[in-house]
């Protein structure tokens, strides 16, 4: 699908030539003349990329910029601002703003067109992460867009290849007062240290001696361990065909030399931020999944991922022959240990407990807790002995040794009373094997709990 790029700009005449310039392309396009009209347009999610002009009457287009990336809803949207001001410092506050790039006029065709694919490219990749992320604040998380937009930048771990000492030694020093700094002069070390390490961003020359930056900037993007890794290109102003490739490959930004101080850290602090706030929704999206089938107290499956999990480890066990076994486990007056020693002590035992359960049990095994203080494990390719024989083991692990409570001042006996059931021939679904489970566990609790009892054994 052709990316929709929003042009702000309050002269007609320019707005009108970028549009043609940008249709004939294939792109889509869109267009606003002021900063308010730029600012309700994203807010509505309709572009994928802003190409925004700075003189603007009321709101210039630092403001804009500065508004969108410090706003959750479009903070990941890429702002390219696009004037005639040519000075570093007027590219220095466009890039302190959050601009992804600072683009002056009159525009050179190429390197627009390359920079707006690029970084449409680049919002791509993030808006699925972003549409999951946000479904987590129906989970309860913290709001991952209000945490990702408020990315600072700094503090990031960066990789420099350069193999020039005199200029990496400039580059690091200038750097290193906002980031921690690595120099690493051999373009193949680069990448395996990449891989490696934990790098926000790879700053490549363009220029080592016998080595192919651009090679290493396509390792980079193309394997799995280093593809979300910033990577910045440094080259001479006649370096810029193969920048421009650089950026088809997949760079991120680059840099021409000779390279301003300033403009060097805003472009670092900007792709530092960049992969920080993809890591951010990366991780919710993480945490998110992991809520969904996960017992948050104990860290336990839960009751809908087993209902499902078991009926997929029943078909099996019966489709290859193979024998499955359920134990339905329940904390013996675990009521008793609320009301007495209160909630708090109620959860430590919970977790202890399941602790516990996972540490009798297999990786293959499905531990999950069904509510209160009933946990199911299901074992397959287990038969009727060793499951009991596991339930057992369970139970003297929880009997023999008393539970922590209040952050381990006191300690409080506690048992558990199994019951425990395995596959027969004629069971319909996994529903057959838990109600033994559970018939045989209500035996174990009316003969005086802390005890095993087996389906078979009635």
């Amino acid at each position: 699908m052709s990316a929709r790029v929003l042009i702000v700009d309050d002269v007609p005449a320019n707005l009108k030539l970028l549009e043609a310039k940008l249709s004939a392309e294939y792109f889509d396009v869109l267009t606003a003349t002021s900063g308010p009209d730029a600012l309700a347009i994203c807010e509505r999610g309709e572009p994928d990329i802003v190409l925004l002009d700075v003189m603007m009457p009321g709101m210039n287009g630092f403001e804009v910029c500065r508004r969108l990336k410090s706003t959750p809803v479009t903070a990941h949207i890429p702002v390219v601002i696009v004037t005639a001001l040519d000075q570093p410092r007027d590219r220095l506050q466009g890039l302190d703003a959050g601009a992804d790039d600072f683009l002056t006029k009159p525009l050179d065709d190429v390197a627009l067109f390359a920079r707006v694919r690029s970084l449409s490219r680049l919002k791509s990749m993030t808006d699925e992460l972003r549409n999951r992320a946000a479904a987590s604040r129906r989970l309860g998380i913290a709001d991952p867009l209000v945490a990702a937009a408020a990315e600072t930048g700094l503090n990031g771990r960066v990789l420099l290849v350069e193999d020039r000492v005199s200029v990496a030694e400039r580059l690091q020093s200038a750097l290193s007062a906002f980031h921690l700094v690595e120099v690493e002069p051999d373009s193949q070390r680069a990448a395996v240290r990449a891989a490696e390490e934990d790098v926000d961003a790879v700053l490549i020359s363009l220029d080592l001696q016998g080595q192919d930056g651009l090679r290493l900037c396509s390792q980079l993007r193309s394997l799995d361990r280093t593809r979300d890794i910033s990577v910045l290109l440094m080259g001479e102003a006649e370096d810029r065909g193969r920048i421009l490739r650089g950026l088809d490959i997949g760079a991120h930004d680059f840099l021409i030399r000779p390279i301003d101080r300033n403009e060097l850290l805003a472009r670092v602090r900007t792709q530092v931020r960049r992969k920080r706030f993809t890591d951010r929704l990366r991780d919710s999206l993480q945490s998110s999944m992991e809520m969904a089938v996960l017992d948050q107290l104990t860290g336990l499956h839960n009751r809908r991922f087993m209902d499902t999990r078991l009926a997929a480890m029943f078909d099996e066990s019966a489709l290859r022959a193979r024998a499955l076994s359920v134990m339905v486990l329940d904390v013996d007056h675990f009521k008793v240990v609320n009301d007495s020693w209160g909630h708090d002590a109620g959860d430590e035992v919970l977790k202890e407990f399941a602790d516990r359960v996972r540490a009798c049990t297999r990786g293959i095994d499905l531990v999950a807790r069904m509510g209160g203080e009933e946990v199911v494990v299901v074992l397959p390719e287990t038969g009727p002995k060793a499951a009991y024989a596991v339930a057992e083991r369970i139970r003297e692990r929880v009997e023999n040794t008393p539970f922590a409570i209040y952050n381990n001042s006191r300690e409080i006996p506690v048992t558990v009373s199994i019951g425990v059931a395995s596959r027969k021939a004629g069971d319909a679904s996994s529903a057959d094997i838990v109600k033994r489970a559970d018939d045989a566990l209500y035996r174990a609790k009316a003969s005086g709990r802390n005890r095993v009892i087996a389906a078979n054994a009635a």
